[in-house]
Order: structure tokens, then sequence, then C-alpha cells
């Protein structure tokens, strides 16, 4: 499956954005989907997932009540909602799927990626 993440760009600190990641496949609705991020000369790290169905969903402790991680199936989408933006969550932001139905806060354990989308935020 092919993946595709958009939305990124420049925002306040303190504002919000939206980051789109649209499926080629139909076997999207199957997937397990992820966002994951990566900053200058940090490591890939986890930032949600959501299950299938968008039944169940996970968070990095950090973004826990200012992210939220929807889907719609129907649309071939999933989405990452980012409230109260700080400075430290400027990075590369990539969704990825995994051909399971549990989650995971691995990368490793993911089977496609996106290319990718940069979110800048200003102080």
């Amino acid at each position: 499956v092919q993946l595709q993440a958009s939305g990124g760009g420049l925002v306040q600190a303190g504002g919000s954005l939206r980051l789109s990641c649209a499926a080629s496949e139909r076997t999207f609705s199957s997937y397990t989907m992820g966002w994951f991020r990566q900053a200058p000369g940090k490591e890939r790290e986890f930032v949600a997932s959501i299950t299938w169905d968008g039944g169940s969903t996970q968070y990095a402790d950090s973004m826990k009540g200012r992210f939220t991680i929807p889907r719609d199936n129907a649309k071939l989408a999933v989405y990452l909602e980012m409230n109260s933006l700080k400075p430290e969550d400027a990075a590369v932001y990539y969704c990825a799927s995994r051909m399971t139905f549990a989650m995971s806060d691995s990368s490793s354990e993911y089977d496609y990626w996106g290319q990718g989308t940069l979110v800048t935020v200003s102080s």
C-alpha cells in the first residue's frame, strides 16, 4: 500500500495543525495505522497509533491530551490532529501502516511508510 502524508507547515506555538495520510488501497481499512516523527539529529519516535476500526488508540506520553488520531476508512485516510503545539513538536511527521490488528509504538513493526510532512513550530 502507498501512503502519502500531507498537511505540514509553519504554525505558531500554541496553535493547531491537522495532518492527513491518504492510502492507495482499500486494504487500508484492515491495517493498524501509526504516526511517527523525526526531528533533526534525533531518532524517529512514536506519536500515535489506531486500530483498523478506530476502536482503540495509543499515544506517546508527551502527546496525550494534545494530539488525536482519527481515521476514516471510507476515505482511506488517517489524520493527526495536533493542538497546543510546542517548538519541540517540530519534526518531519510520517504515517505508517501495520498489517496486523494490534497497535505498536515500535517503528520496526510497521510495514509501509509515507514520505513525511514537515511541521515547523515557531516560538
